[in-house]
């Protein structure tokens, strides 16, 4: 509304200054691993929009009234993607600063690069906070390097989402088998069979350690340990279940050889699981 030349009345005109959004990366559960930054930003953001992965502690950092469950779960609700980018923008435009909080690191396979091109697209200025990846720290506490001069000089990182036998399926799961290195799968648990098979069919020896770490650096961590072959009836027996990370290739076997000395806060529930079932 244009301002009025009447003596006495307000311009009623309203200029909102934008938010700011953040992409923040929790880390992979464990308070203490959430940066610095990350802290600060929750302590003064005045609105947290959240998925599950971030766990409990972390989540109650902020105050109920300050935060919004926008979380994804399989086979269950789901907020989808459109609106969690929609919402993001209304909030920004309402001049609220906000936190895009999400597990692990936003960048790996968290959709925090959707959610930056679709904030520029709508001119909302927006800053990236990294977070501790699970792909890595996830079997970093298990006592598994992803790289090790011994076994592997690379490692590739792959969403466990996709489902191998589908003819458009985005993983190339053959050249997989035959690259070498060590494969890290995130949300892999339910589909596991069909991608261990897939790099069985590809050329990899069905000897291949391997191991799931499932919510790692939580109080309730889990690890299993066993080869390509077997790995699915080891998942069945320790009843691992989502999220976890799957780990294939030589570095799955460096556990046995450290998990004695190994004295993280989370293994003490995983003693008892680095076996395979009898």
């Amino acid at each position: 509304m244009p301002a009025s030349d009447e003596p006495g009345v307000e311009d009623e005109t309203v200029h909102t200054e934008l938010g700011t959004v953040y992409l923040v990366g929790s880390g992979p559960g464990d308070p203490e691993l959430l940066t610095v930054k990350a802290q600060r930003l929750l302590e003064d953001a005045d609105i947290v929009l959240h998925d599950k992965l971030p766990g409990p502690e972390i989540i109650d950092m902020v105050p109920e009234s300050n935060r919004q469950d926008v979380g994804k779960r399989a086979h269950g609700n789901r907020t989808p993607q459109s609106e969690i980018n929609e919402r993001l923008v209304a909030l920004a435009r309402d001049g609220q600063n906000v936190v895009r909080l999400k597990g692990g690191d936003s960048f790996v396979f968290g959709r925090g690069g959707e959610e930056a091109e679709y904030l520029a697209a709508h001119g909302i200025p927006f800053e990236v906070v990294p977070g501790i990846t699970s792909a890595i720290a996830a079997p970093a506490v298990a006592g598994i390097p992803v790289t090790h001069r011994d076994h592997a000089s690379s490692v590739s990182f792959v969403t466990g989402h996709e489902d191998p036998t589908k003819p458009e399926s985005a993983v190339d799961w053959e050249a997989l088998a035959t690259a070498g290195g060590t494969i890290i799968v995130l949300m892999g648990v339910t589909r596991l069979p069909e991608y261990t098979a897939a790099l069985i069919e590809g050329g990899m020896a069905s000897e291949t350690p391997a191991a799931l770490v499932e919510r790692g650096t939580w109080p309730t961590q889990q690890v299993a340990t066993g080869t390509l072959e077997t790995i699915v009836d080891v998942r069945d027996a320790n009843d691992i279940s989502p999220p976890a990370v799957t780990i294939i290739g030589g570095v799955a076997s460096t556990r046995e050889s450290v998990v004695e000395f190994l004295r993280n806060d989370y293994d003490d529930a995983t003693e008892d699981m680095n076996h395979e079932p009898r």
